[in-house]
């Protein structure tokens, strides 16, 4: 009478540990990386307005250009942990370098773009005349480094296919505080202002892409994996890659759609709406730490064949999800007479964000279960099912956000839109969770 219940708590257990053993560092690597433009700001805004508003702009730029790649850590992942599932270490390394040389790849198309475009783009952002020399400076010398960036996103998504988070933190946290002692040494001690800061980045991620290299090489010598390029991986994983491309493009039209119409409704709207996106990223990497594990975890399992226990940690990272979602919603309420006065001692600003901040934190549940599931979609390998619905789901938002400055709505109605979009991306995630169909299992898909 008493095993079933038994052997149950025991899975929920054993869940549990593997669940917190990845997901914690993986936060904690997470929330380092928006750092590094945090550093930059603080460094450079010591400078002059100028020189700090070209960060701003450069800083956008070059965040976009690396974040649309963000699926060569998300898919490598994937492919990784099934053959660590599979127990074939060998070729999940394989598959882990040809990963890190389409990034290599990417990364050098990327420089030949942005290096020529580079006035262009700050121009097309509208940087004032003085700003804009600051802007061009920073993102033509940082564009050196996106390569570095992009092997980073590669071999983090090599070591979590491993089922190994702590590395990636402590690189990261390496990374941060060599960034943030480049930065000051360079822009100050060496006199080469915005210059100065940029090229601190760039070494930085150049470290941070070099310290990952010794540790995937080492492991490649160590299984017996050719570290040459192989034309056919590489396109396999292109193409594995493509579909979370297009989900996360849809994402980023989301987001920007969503900017747009808040510049629509006012400058105190605006403002209100961009510290409401920082605290909601912020949120995000809570979250999407437990996502990270469940890539790892589903791709483990469904490697091995085990598809009960998938089926067991998929339900158990939802409850973790929505568990998670209640209590960072709750913090969100109660914090927000803290909160509010940190950003803003606009009246009509802290008007405007106070009774949306409460939407967002209603919100917090249902983008619990739309990360983890997210998770448990990518560690399966399901790309073009997320592609799709990120699709439908942009089809939905797009007429409501638009509809709300017509309509006469606020800020508080747009975050309610962007409600409705976690709300269908949930529903759509569910769907597909619930049919079992993401549920291949295997070496590969």
């Amino acid at each position: 009478m008493t095993q079933a219940p038994t052997a149950a708590k025991n899975s929920r257990r054993r869940h549990d540990r593997e669940i917190i053993a990845l997901a914690l560092p993986a936060f904690g690597a997470l929330v380092a990386e928006p750092l590094f433009v945090m550093v930059d700001s603080a460094v450079i805004g010591h400078l002059g307005t100028p020189q700090l508003a070209g960060l701003g702009i450069a800083a956008v730029l070059l965040m976009t250009a690396v974040s649309v790649f963000v699926f060569l850590a998300y898919a490598t992942t994937a492919a990784v942990a099934r053959r660590v599932g599979a127990g074939d270490l060998q070729a999940a390394i394989r598959q882990g370098m040809d990963g890190i040389w389409l990034a290599l790849l990417l990364g050098a198309a990327v420089i030949a773009v942005v290096l020529p475009a580079a006035p262009w783009l700050v121009d097309l952002f509208g940087a004032s005349d003085t700003a804009a020399p600051y802007a061009i400076t920073y993102l033509r010398i940082s564009s050196l480094g996106i390569p570095a960036m992009l092997v980073v996103l590669a071999a983090t998504g090599v070591l979590r296919g491993l089922q190994d988070t702590k590395t990636p933190l402590y690189v990261a946290v390496g990374g941060f505080t060599a960034n943030a002692a480049l930065n000051v040494g360079l822009v100050y001690g060496a006199g080469l202002g915005i210059a100065g800061s940029a090229w601190g980045t760039v070494i930085a991620q150049c470290g941070m892409a070099a310290a990952y290299l010794t540790v995937v090489v080492r492991g490649a010598r160590k299984h017996g994996a050719s570290l040459r390029p192989d034309a056919a991986g590489i396109r396999a994983c292109a193409q594995a890659g493509a579909p979370l491309l297009v989900r996360t493009l849809s994402l980023r039209a989301v987001l920007m759609i969503a900017t747009a119409v808040a510049a629509r409704l006012g400058d105190a709207d605006v403002a209100a709406h961009q510290i409401l996106l920082s605290l909601w990223s912020l949120l995000a990497f809570a979250l999407d730490a437990i996502a990270i594990a469940g890539q790892a975890i589903i791709g483990r399992y469904l490697g091995a064949d085990d598809a009960k226990g998938a089926q067991e940690a998929c339900r158990r990272m939802v409850q973790w999800g929505i568990v998670s979602g209640v209590v960072l919603g709750v913090l969100v309420a109660a914090s927000r007479p803290l909160f509010i006065p940190l950003f803003t001692s606009d009246e009509v600003v802290r008007d405007a964000l106070l009774p949306a901040l409460l939407v967002v934190a209603v919100s917090q549940p249902i983008s619990g279960i739309v990360f983890v599931l997210d998770g448990v979609l990518m560690g399966a390998g399901d790309g073009p099912y997320l592609a799709w619905a990120m699709l439908a789901t942009l089809a939905v938002f797009t007429p409501v956000a638009l509809l709300v400055p017509v309509l006469g709505g606020g800020l508080t109605a747009l975050w309610w839109a962007m409600t409705l979009m976690m709300a269908v991306r949930m529903v759509t995630l569910w769907l597909r969770a619930r049919s079992g169909r993401w549920i291949v299992t295997g070496a590969t898909r």
